[in-house]
């Protein structure tokens, strides 16, 4: 395995300065049965390696009128509070997670757990039950016919982001996320997300996996359409009997394939809209605020405005909603005594002519502080440590096209079937894992596809 960084991991990293620590790319792991059937088939046991803490609250809302909200299994506190908004939404909450749930059950063995999805293999789904993929309403048209409050619909279509998309155009069938998470529950790593790229690449060792850091790959060396092994940056060729690309399936095309091999594919795919990207901030902040929890969310005012701004404009939005993740509250060692380590997060727009980022990424870090500070967290006199990421960073660290964290967009109702298959289909013993191909982004989904691509290559290698 050839790794360009100096740790394995991609957009899986980590970042320590002062006495603080930050996960700079993933901090909300689902799906852990995921986790365990992956150690499980190298025959080890996930808890000899990991530590798994589930999460409660699942996470804090903050809304711009004042209501705070956590997000948690526990269904009769959860009740509570919905009630508290609209006592009809505790009905229309329920029924919505059991629509959340057959989305899963249907979707799942087609979409999610197993190969790219085809006509045919969609043909294998019930006719009453592909009925009810629902696929012709938007997310956030599917939420309103459940739950009436705004601050309830805004908190469902937030599982939008997860897959950098919007909940006003990505398809209701992505309301599956939401099953994911305020059903399966959410887990911390102890010691950090990073803690899982560590430890697959010790099972990796162990099963004798060369890993080589710091060696980017210059080239796929392709022989009469066949990919035939790998050309480093140092002029080294690698032969192979197939090759696992897991960057990027639009920067593989652009960057890594001779031209006359790319040119057609890689046209069509740039031609396809890109996922939102992100703006994050590292902050090391000498106080402690005890009413903040593990995740944290601050709400927008008008969250269609938002999206609209990251995707009809390209621009990041004037009034962001804020992610705020603290793993010191769950390690404390990740920051000083009474100090937090916050990782800040908001959706932008990948890169693109709209915005310039080697120029307006200070102002922008100004806007985000102050839209903090009106919610009543006024951090600027108390920031000890400061980095800031912008999609032009995580670019260039991870390969993601454009800085898109989830490659191609999910704002089309033809999204499972448009995203990059496993397998190239113009090159072949060239595969493709990652959160830009099957079966889609985050943590889990990512493991899945690396299981896909595997299965592919050992099936076409016999």
């Amino acid at each position: 395995m050839f790794e360009q960084n100096a740790a394995v991991g991609g957009k899986m990293s980590r970042y320590a300065q002062a006495g603080y620590h930050w996960d700079t790319g993933p901090s909300v792991i689902t799906m852990r049965h995921v986790f365990d059937e992956l150690f499980t088939v190298a025959n080890r046991r996930l808890d000899d390696y990991l530590t798994l803490a589930p999460v409660e609250p699942l996470t804090r809302y903050f809304y711009p009128d004042g209501v705070r909200l956590d997000a948690t299994r526990d269904l009769s506190r959860m009740a509570a509070q919905l009630a508290a908004l609209d006592e009809r939404d505790v009905e229309g909450y329920l029924a919505y997670l059991a629509y959340a749930a057959r989305l899963h059950r249907i979707t799942g063995p087609t979409f999610i757990y197993d190969q790219p999805p085809t006509w045919r293999s969609f043909s294998r789904v019930s006719p009453r039950d592909a009925l009810r993929v629902d696929g012709w309403r938007s997310m956030d048209q599917a939420i309103r016919s459940f739950v009436r409050s705004p601050h309830l619909r805004q908190l469902l279509g937030r599982f939008a982001t997860y897959v950098g998309a919007s909940p006003y155009l990505a398809p209701a069938t992505l309301n599956v996320i939401a099953h994911v998470e305020l059903t399966g529950g959410v887990w911390y790593p102890r010691g950090g997300v990073y803690t899982i790229a560590q430890s697959l690449a010790q099972i990796a060792a162990e099963l004798g996996v060369e890993i080589h850091a710091n060696s980017p790959v210059r080239e796929i060396a392709v022989v009469d359409g066949v990919a035939q092994g790998v050309v480093l940056a140092d002029g080294r060729g690698v032969p192979a009997q197939a090759v696992i690309a897991n960057v990027d399936v639009t920067t593989v095309y652009q960057k890594l394939l001779p031209p006359p091999v790319a040119s057609e594919r890689l046209a069509r795919l740039t031609r396809q809209e890109p996922s939102c990207s992100g703006f994050i901030l590292l902050l090391g902040v000498k106080k402690s605020h005890p009413e903040m929890a593990h995740h944290n969310i601050f709400f927008s005012g008008d969250y269609r405005r938002e999206f609209d701004q990251i995707f009809g404009q390209g621009r990041p939005p004037d009034e962001p909603t804020i992610y705020a993740a603290i793993t010191a509250k769950t390690d404390a060692d990740h920051a000083p005594p009474g100090h937090e380590n916050w990782f800040v997060l908001v959706n932008a727009p990948a890169a693109g002519p709209d915005f310039d980022w080697t120029v307006e990424a200070e102002g922008y870090r100004d806007r985000v502080l102050a839209r903090l500070a009106e919610f009543g967290y006024d951090l600027r006199h108390h920031i000890e440590v400061e980095r800031a990421l912008t999609p032009l960073d995580l670019a260039r660290h991870s390969g993601a096209w454009g800085g898109a964290l989830y490659g191609l967009s999910s704002n089309s109702r033809w999204t499972a079937f448009r995203r990059p298959h496993n397998r190239a289909a113009d090159i072949q013993r060239l595969y493709f894992a990652g959160g830009t191909t099957h079966p889609g982004g985050g943590v889990p989904m990512v493991a899945l596809s690396g299981k896909v691509a595997a299965g592919l290559t050992l099936a076409d290698l016999e």
